[in-house]
């Protein structure tokens, strides 16, 4: 798997169980700033997590491995590997890979045609500057909402509903613009994965649990600002980068109002979320054995001229994992120039072919440091016959470039799957 996919994963994982935790422990408990600021820096800790490189010595869900080379021979027609079969695993990461671009690409063209809905809307509308504000009214009835420092109010409800105002004013004065922009790059990534637009959706409430805490703060009676939340509960959702006075769930926030603040030492389940998130980072380790965690080095023996040393016996073959510079194969990546290579000169046996045998011979085999393979063995075989001619070509393999660690080239152990396929001629 390319390393950006697996990063993706890792990435995915994480910031569901993050999000699971945060949704079931943390929502509603009247501590709104300290909420936003533990969603927005949680997601941007398990984003961070999967660069950090973890290793352990046992079994985890993270492995690497090469893509399997599918060799496939219309039965009953004349045997050949067929080139666009060998290419199976690549191409299963690029239809992955070019799905996901295109949610990203959606995704992101709807942020940007709601900001240009709203960036022209606030041209269009003169701003007077206030004190930390910049106010935008509109002669006809319009939802209200802010955008980092500007207010966009209907000029009925500036001078009729005052409290409107004070709302908008507190989104401002919190920074909740920089809070979407954060959280809309966060779903573009993260399209795919529910929780994440889950939680901005609940990042968008606690911003209006926080303006309204803000608004009763400020004096204004709570019974006559709930029927005015009531009043103008109908409105139309326009701009999704903006915060605005009647787009969050009506019934959440009056509840909020009416809810006394939990105590401060509940912040304390916070803490619950660290063995999750290290666990989960720990299933997503790299496994290595402690045979080739470390490669000793030796000083060169003081030799008499006389005297014979036997032949040292050969390095520990290194996991492919732990080079810095993996090998290569006809100067291509190995992932996929390999495998392209192996199709090419690989037969189905007539005989396989009559009986109708297929099935998947993972091999073992180790590049030495000049490049040349050797040690081909089955590690799981399907057919003897299968077996052999798997055996046969990878043995034959050109010299790979090997690979390397602080520059010196080592000795690397491949596990590799070859998948035979029959399939019926159309």
């Amino acid at each position: 798997m390319s390393a950006f996919l697996t990063y993706l994963l890792k990435a995915t994982l994480l910031l569901a169980v993050f999000d699971a935790f945060f949704l079931l422990v943390m929502r509603r408990d009247g501590h709104f700033r300290f909420n936003r600021i533990t969603l927005l820096a949680g997601s941007a800790v398990c984003l961070l997590l999967p660069l950090i490189r973890f290793r352990m010595n046992r079994p985890t869900l993270y492995s690497e491995w090469l893509e399997p080379v599918v060799v496939a021979a219309g039965q009953g027609a004349e045997p050949s590997a067929a080139g666009a079969a060998g290419g199976l695993l690549p191409s299963w990461q690029a239809v992955v890979l070019l799905l996901y671009l295109a949610g990203v690409l959606v995704t992101l063209g709807l942020y940007i045609r709601s900001y240009g809905s709203m960036f022209r809307l606030l041209r269009r509308t003169p701003g007077e500057r206030r004190d930390g504000y910049i106010l935008h009214l509109v002669p006809r009835e319009a939802p209200s909402f802010s955008w980092l420092r500007h207010i966009v109010l209907g000029r009925n409800d500036y001078e009729r509903y005052p409290a409107i105002l004070t709302h908008e004013r507190a989104h401002v004065r919190y920074g909740h613009s920089v809070d979407l922009l954060l959280s809309s790059a966060l779903t573009v990534l993260q399209w795919f994965n529910p929780l994440v637009w889950i939680c901005r959706s609940e990042l968008k409430l606690l911003h209006e649990y926080e303006a309204d805490d803000f608004v009763l703060n400020q004096g204004i009676d709570a019974t006559q600002y709930q029927l005015l939340l009531v009043k103008k509960a109908v409105g139309e959702k326009r701009f999704l980068l903006a915060n605005g006075f009647n787009h969050a769930q009506l019934k959440n926030r009056i509840t909020m109002m009416q809810t006394p603040t939990k105590a401060a030492w509940k912040k304390l389940f916070l803490l619950l979320l660290l063995p999750l998130l290290a666990g989960t980072t720990l299933l997503l380790a790299e496994r290595v054995t402690p045979a080739t965690d470390v490669i000793p080095l030796a000083e060169e023996p003081v030799v008499a001229p006389s005297e014979v040393l036997p032949e040292p016996p050969p390095e520990e073959p290194v996991k492919y994992s732990l080079l810095e510079a993996k090998p290569r194969f006809l100067d291509g990546d190995a992932g996929q120039s390999f495998p392209r290579w192996v199709n090419e000169n690989l037969k189905y046996p007539q005989e396989a072919v009559k009986d109708s045998l297929q099935g998947r011979v993972t091999l073992q085999f180790t590049i030495e440091k000049d490049g040349s393979v050797t040690g081909v063995r089955v590690l799981r075989g399907c057919a003897p016959i299968l077996d052999e001619e798997a055996v046969r070509v990878v043995s034959q393999s050109p010299k790979w470039t090997p690979g390397s660690i602080n520059g010196e080239p080592v000795r690397v152990v491949f596990n590799f799957p070859v998948v035979f396929q029959l399939t019926k001629k159309k």
